[in-house]
């Protein structure tokens, strides 16, 4: 691996040519904080994709252009006087000392894991003067699933969860039967609301399992993509498109796929 010179020599690269660019390339010169924005999201998500596929070398690839994001969102801080690069490494800094108290403050020695939770939110609530929620912290633009399971974490931390995880089944079957209730009387807004419950009920018990709901729901799409793939793959075979293929037929293949995985 690099040495930390060698680290520093590349991030200097960067920020050297990203100035370049800044300063020389039509497209750079237009850029803002809201334009980038969505650009930024898309990086992150193939960030994510590539995780999920467990490519080291995508993820190096996709690490680097939400690493050329942030420089650049920092270039742009400076140009209004806001704040450079320096400025956001130095305050990530002063958080993460702030918030380790066991690490680098005279608070006593933390055991495990668990416990360094439920210290970062107290530490977190601190940060603003005790007049932060424990709830305040989940962006309000996470995806649904993300959002669901982080929203229970930070209420399990505040001492707000089930006695025994078991309990969770009993509420995941009271949504079932809320939701067949409301599809039986075949009200959209009810049906709704009642689906979403279920989810954030299902999302709830995948957390007291340990089971991350949007890894596990990832896992199945891709599962479903690559069955799919195969079906298609072998109508197109049999000369039979699947719009004329029985539920039979399809199915048949379905399995097929299954074995063959």
């Amino acid at each position: 691996m690099n040495s930390r010179q060698q680290q520093l020599a590349a991030f200097n690269r960067l920020l050297d040519i990203q100035e370049e660019l800044r300063q020389k390339c039509p497209w750079d010169r237009e850029q803002t904080l809201e334009s980038l924005r969505p650009y930024t999201i898309e990086e992150v998500y193939e960030l994510a994709s590539a995780i999920m596929k467990g490519d080291m070398q995508e993820v190096k690839k996709e690490l680097g252009d939400v690493l050329e994001h942030v420089v650049f969102y920092a270039i742009i801080g400076s140009e209004h006087n806001a704040f450079d690069i320096a400025d956001v490494c130095n305050s990530l800094c002063d958080k993460l000392i702030f918030r380790h108290p066991h690490i680098y403050g005279k608070a006593a020695e933390l055991q495990n894991s668990e416990q360094v939770e439920q210290q970062w939110e107290q530490v977190k609530l601190r940060e603003k003067g005790g007049n932060r929620t424990v709830l305040a912290g989940v962006p309000d633009s996470l995806p649904s699933v993300i959002k669901a399971h982080r929203i229970q974490d930070k209420a399990r931390r505040a001492g707000f969860d089930w006695e025994e995880r078991s309990q969770v089944w009993d509420k995941v079957k009271e949504e079932i039967a809320e939701l067949q209730a409301e599809i039986d009387s075949l009200d959209p807004d009810k049906m709704e609301a009642e689906f979403g419950d279920l989810m954030f009920a299902l999302i709830n018990a995948a957390r007291l399992y340990d089971i991350n709901p949007d890894n596990a729901l990832e896992r199945t799409n891709r599962k479903f993509i690559t069955r799919f793939n195969y079906l298609e793959q072998r109508a197109n075979a049999l000369g039979k498109p699947l719009k004329q293929m029985t539920l039979e037929e399809m199915e048949s293949i379905w399995q097929e796929a299954k074995k063959s995985e």
